[in-house]
């Protein structure tokens, strides 16, 4: 894993956004196409804004997936991760195909078609989150890390419902449903490389958990650190309760991410070295 911490969510969302562009290009040119996993939730919203606005992909040649939706609400809900992705992403690049999850009746049914199509061939790229209860996907603790089923139905627990309540997305917690369609821990990991981008204030206490606490079913990202291509990236905010970090310099928008310095990578057990001034 690496880890990289910026001053701002600006600056870090431009770098995720060159940075997942990058792999994007690669792929794109290694194979002729690629197929990816995007993240939803308002920690998203500068990030995939940024990556829309990247020049030189070829979306045609890009086949999205995403990680979960809610069971039984409907695409018109301002919650609705259908709704986001295709307002937020897809209705700004000319996406080759895409692959939405549909909870609002036969979740189970849903889950296991789209889940045979995603396994059906690698995932080069991945985007994830961090929740407020270290949630990954709507994988709640404690999560489930042995299941090899692509996609699964899950029961959300109050902290991640209270999470969407805050954000916005809810009036209150009655509204927020119970269950949702969520990416298994297993099918995430077995994507080729993993962008994690985690702003914000509210996030830091999970952020320290998962990256400096056990790897453990009760903090879910925690998993994050056994695979080996994973980069999360970190605000001043998110990144304020790990033991070592220094920010990186102000991200520009112009600025290729072979420009910054390295990251310090760090596995289980060591202390979070979150990065260079």
């Amino acid at each position: 894993m690496v880890v990289r911490v910026f001053q701002d969510k600006a600056s870090l969302s431009c770098s995720a956004a060159s940075h997942a562009a990058t792999a994007l290009r690669y792929a794109i040119h290694d194979r002729g196409r690629a197929r990816i996993v995007v993240a939803t939730g308002a920690s998203q919203f500068d990030f995939l804004e940024a990556l829309t606005k990247a020049p030189d992909i070829d979306w045609q040649r890009v086949e999205m997936f995403h990680l979960d939706e809610y069971v039984g609400l409907a695409m018109e809900h301002p919650a609705s991760f259908r709704k986001y992705l295709l307002e937020r992403f897809i209705g700004k690049v000319n996406l080759g195909k895409f692959h939405l999850l549909n909870g609002e009746t036969d979740a189970a049914r849903a889950a296991r078609g789209i889940g045979e199509i995603l396994r059906a061939e690698p995932v080069d790229l991945t985007f994830a989150g961090i929740g407020e209860n270290g949630h990954l996907a709507f994988n709640d603790p404690p999560a489930d890390f042995t299941t090899a089923e692509p996609f699964l139905v899950v029961s959300l627990d109050d902290a991640c419902r209270a999470q969407q309540v805050g954000e916005g997305w809810f009036k209150d917690l009655s509204e927020v449903p119970t269950q949702a369609i969520s990416m298994s821990v297993r099918q995430i990991l077995s994507s080729k490389e993993i962008i994690s981008v985690v702003p914000d204030a509210r996030k830091a206490a999970a952020v320290q958990r998962c990256l400096e606490g056990e790897i453990s079913p009760m903090a879910p990202a925690s998993i994050l650190r056994t695979h080996p291509a994973t980069t999360v990236y970190l605000d001043a905010e998110s990144g304020r309760l790990l033991n070592t970090v220094k920010t990186l310099p102000h991200y520009d928008a112009g600025q290729s991410t072979d420009q910054m310095p390295d990251a310090t990578p760090y596995s289980e057990g060591e202390t979070a070295r979150a990065l260079i001034s």
